[in-house]
């Protein structure tokens, strides 16, 4: 078992609402620890029979029962499910009628799942809301609980898998002793019982109990544990999958061996932390591939601000087809009537161009910033707020780096379309890169997907993403995006000014470079929080992708340190 301690300091830094002591409830207040009786509880099997007319047997099992209902579609055509507003299905059968495929809805997350056809008229999925498809790696759980400012109880639950983004616990309300609150990200439900010495806590989907567990107040902190995974890795071959990856050994490109096992047993030993992935694909193959701390090939990880260039590609496409006439359109061609009062002089400037260059003159660091705009304490509505923030800039004169930029670019577009943004994307992007399991999280409306990061990819499917650009657009013999605009979104439109390195920037695309052997080499990225990373390399015809989770501790850049110190000197040997 790994072992690792979570001081209180480290936990404050998770809150999103102020701490204030009341000492009149000291005992409702603190830490409190405990395990899960089963790290299995959270892996369902998704069951779905079609009865007459728009009726389904819908069946949700864990080992064991965990719903059993008759449903009836609100659509004739598709399979469309509401389940206390909570729980939501939104399904159509494949031509063939041998699966359903569509999203399950739950909380922010816009699961992306396939029901196989089992039997006639029935049809099966996996489906786990934490996003890990082999259970739990540790039963440890631990809830903090405090009195803010406004007098109010609130809590915050922290489970020792660290593989699972985290909770973000919203929507409180104190009936007695017991405190109810919801994981806006998941959507479970919690209801915990907070007495003297312990907290009964029971975790819910809908209004149906999937676990619960007995927790104690601690002052001591909180230490987790993880199961330890044998993950022994190697810079062979990488397996051949059904997903549409062809395979290479690294030796056939010219790379040498030395530098990527050294890579391998430097994050064993943990003088690089956090690491979860590496992958790199040359000249069109996956070459290399390895996972670390639990994560596999079948996990899609939180890409944070990396999932911005999938945004930009999104409206790309949408460009190409016409659906918006380009780039040049004006924000307030897009903006609905009832947010039309925020327009001034300056805010009608800002073209769609401004919004994927971070120069729309916002205040993104502040009163748009994304935290800011995200936390219920200031905003009802994160598009009102964000509309609402004044202007610091002549659009277009002025590179910023913020989230508020491209989270307009997904209004924009979602206003134009006929379908929903989510089938959009799949239809036009995800589908034809052969990505079929992924999770879109949602903006405030909890049914547009949000543009300003945080999608969940697994890492073959990101790097398919980021070979596609390599390609000029094509993927397997299809122009997926049209050259032209992965040339434009390669261009170099202005230097980031709020960056160390004062980037220069194309359409959410950084540019940037390295030196191997005395020769610089150029890479476009994509780039998150935490250490979430596509380089593209031209000059050596090859992708990287990172996964990592640097989220708190300053090292989110540790990927550019591994692509210097070790992948650059394997490829260009």
């Amino acid at each position: 078992m790994k072992k690792h301690h979570v001081s209180l300091l480290v936990l404050l830094l998770f809150l999103v609402t102020s701490c204030a002591q009341n000492s009149a409830q000291p005992p409702l207040e603190g830490e409190w620890i405990g395990h899960l009786p089963d790290k299995n509880s959270f892996n369902f099997k998704v069951s779905l029979e079609k009865l007459e007319g728009n009726r389904f047997h819908l069946v949700l099992t864990n080992g064991e029962m965990v719903m059993d209902r008759m449903v009836q579609s609100s659509d004739e055509d598709n399979i469309q499910f509401n389940l206390n507003n909570q729980l939501f299905l939104d399904l159509k059968y494949t031509q063939n009628e041998q699966a359903l495929t569509g999203f399950i809805s739950s909380g922010k997350y816009l699961y992306r799942v396939s029901l196989d056809q089992i039997s006639n008229n029935k049809y099966e999925s996996d489906w786990n809301p934490f996003v890990v498809n082999n259970g739990l790696q540790s039963d440890d759980i631990m809830l903090y609980t405090e009195w803010t400012e406004s007098g109010n109880l609130v809590a915050y639950t922290f489970f020792g898998d660290q593989r699972f983004r985290g909770a973000w616990a919203e929507g409180f309300k104190k009936q007695g002793d017991t405190l109810l609150f919801t994981d806006g990200n998941s959507g479970l439900n919690f209801r915990a019982k907070l007495l003297k010495d312990t907290t009964e806590l029971e975790i819910l989907l809908t209004d149906v109990l999937i676990t619960k567990t007995n927790l104690t107040h601690t002052t001591e902190g909180w230490e987790y544990s993880s199961d330890t995974v044998d993950q022994t890795q190697s810079s062979d071959t990488p397996e051949q999958l059904k997903d549409g990856w062809p395979i290479g050994n690294y030796k056939d490109f010219g790379m040498d061996p030395k530098h990527l096992d050294k890579l391998i047993n430097d994050i064993h030993a943990n003088k690089l932390e956090n690491a979860h992935s590496v992958l790199i694909a040359k000249e069109g193959k996956l070459v290399f591939e390895t996972y670390f701390n639990g994560h596999n090939a079948n996990i899609p990880h939180d890409l944070r601000s990396a999932s911005k260039s999938i945004s930009s590609a999104v409206i790309g496409i949408a460009i190409d087809e016409g659906i918006i006439e380009g780039e040049n359109q004006t924000l307030y061609d897009f903006i609905p009537d009832e947010y039309q009062h925020t327009k001034d002089s300056l805010k009608a400037k800002i073209r769609l161009k401004d919004l994927l260059t971070m120069s729309s003159g916002l205040d993104v660091n502040n009163l748009a910033e994304e935290g800011y705009y995200q936390n219920p304490g200031n905003s009802n509505s994160w598009l009102q707020t964000v509309l609402e923030a004044p202007m610091l800039h002549e659009p277009g004169t002025y590179f910023d780096y913020g989230s508020a930029n491209p989270f307009l670019l997904g209004v924009c577009l979602n206003q134009r379309l006929d379908v929903p943004l989510k089938d959009y994307m799949h239809d036009k992007l995800f589908g034809p890169l052969g990505i079929t399991h992924y999770v879109n999280q949602t903006d405030d409306t909890k049914e547009t997907p949000y543009f300003g990061g945080g999608m969940l990819l697994t890492s073959r499917d990101l790097l398919k993403f980021g070979q596609l650009f390599l390609n000029k657009g094509e993927w397997n013999g299809k122009q997926i995006i049209s050259k032209e605009w992965v040339a434009e979104s390669f261009g170099k439109y202005g230097r980031l000014q709020d960056t160390r390195d004062k980037n220069e920037y194309g359409y959410l695309w950084w540019h940037d470079t390295y030196s191997v052997n005395g020769k610089d080499i150029t890479t476009i990225e994509a780039r998150g929080a935490g250490g979430q990373f596509i380089f593209i390399l031209p000059e050596l015809e090859s992708v990287v992708v990172m996964t990592s989770g640097n989220f708190r501790n300053r090292k989110g850049n540790q990927p550019r340190d591994i692509l210097q110190e070790y992948i650059l000197p394997a490829l260009a040997n």
